[in-house]
């Protein structure tokens, strides 16, 4: 009540309250994510007003009714917003009451691998793959619509790409491979088919399979309408030797998505160089990738777990 007195009466010191308040909790706030190079990653400060207003709506239709949907949409909210500690912690809770939910244990694996736990990651996206093995083809949401504001994934196909990522992330390139394949099976259009060609792609020239990796390729054209993964499909394009190297690492930054388009199309690139046994090259560019500010970008973490090894 004092708080409020005080802004009411004398605006001037309430705005500097809150700016103490603020300061103080932003020195004293734990890291959302510890990098695998030491780094120590926090939540944006600044506002995001439709970020912010739409938890506040995700929040107040959970205080009415905690159900596991609505555990879902609060904590994909509360993840959008780089809280990833609170939406773990919110997908946990949700967990102990809908211990059969693979939708949450799915968004739960996803936000570990968000903080690089790559063990807690598989060990949730194993389960919900083993929970939902059952259940029919299902169309997930999308919280962050596209242009088309049209859903393009599964939950099946969710599930299993991220648990293709973690183990690619891990170095685990076997079992990358065969969820990678098992995802194949769920990509039903072009955008997932692309998605999972890339990532199948690298994983095979991990394993040193550069037969299958070409193949691969051949399902990748210009007759394909792509929606959301434009950055995939160009890194596919510069494997199969269609796009020079200058043009897919060269993003337009006044993009509102410039930064993810880096780290994405970046990680591309680096790892090409590293396929032309190249790695000065590669760690320039994964430098580059790493200097961006999405840190929660697939390719920004890849970058990191690939720079770690190269470390070694």
């Amino acid at each position: 009540m004092k708080f409020v007195f005080l802004t009411l009466f004398f605006p001037a010191l309430g705005l500097i309250t809150a700016a103490c308040s603020s300061t103080s909790e932003n020195i004293a706030a734990e890291p959302e994510v510890y990098s695998l190079l030491g780094e120590e990653y926090f939540a944006p400060t600044e506002v995001n007003p439709k970020l912010d207003s739409n938890l506040a709506v995700a929040r107040k239709i959970f205080d009415k009714d905690p159900s596991e949907e609505n555990y879902i949409w609060l904590g994909r909210r509360t993840a959008y917003l780089t809280r990833y500690n609170e939406a773990i912690n919110i997908f946990s809770e949700g967990i102990d009451l809908y211990p059969n939910s693979y939708r949450l244990y799915r968004h739960r694996g996803h936000r570990y691998i968000s903080q690089r736990k790559f063990d807690a990651a598989i060990a949730d996206l194993k389960k919900a793959a083993e929970l939902m093995k059952d259940v029919p083809l299902e169309i997930e949401p999308d919280g962050q619509p596209n242009k088309l504001n049209q859903p393009l994934s599964s939950t099946q196909f969710n599930v299993w790409y991220h648990l293709g990522l973690a183990h690619y992330l891990k170095s685990e390139y076997d079992l990358a491979e065969e969820a990678y394949l098992e995802c194949m099976n769920v990509s039903n259009n072009d955008d997932l088919i692309t998605a999972t060609v890339d990532w199948l792609y690298m994983t095979y020239c991990r394993e040193g399979k550069k037969q299958e990796a070409r193949k691969l390729l051949t399902m990748i054209n210009n007759t394909m309408i792509i929606i959301e993964n434009d950055s995939y499909f160009n890194r596919l394009n510069l494997y199969k030797g269609k796009l020079p190297v200058d043009s897919v690492l060269s993003v337009n930054t006044s993009s509102e998505d410039a930064d993810l388009a880096l780290a994405t199309q970046g990680y591309g690139v680096g790892n090409w160089y590293l396929y032309q046994g190249d790695s000065s090259h590669a760690v320039e560019i994964f430098d580059r990738v790493m200097n961006g500010k999405h840190f929660s970008a697939f390719g920004f973490i890849a970058a990191e777990a690939d720079m770690a090894r190269l470390r070694k």
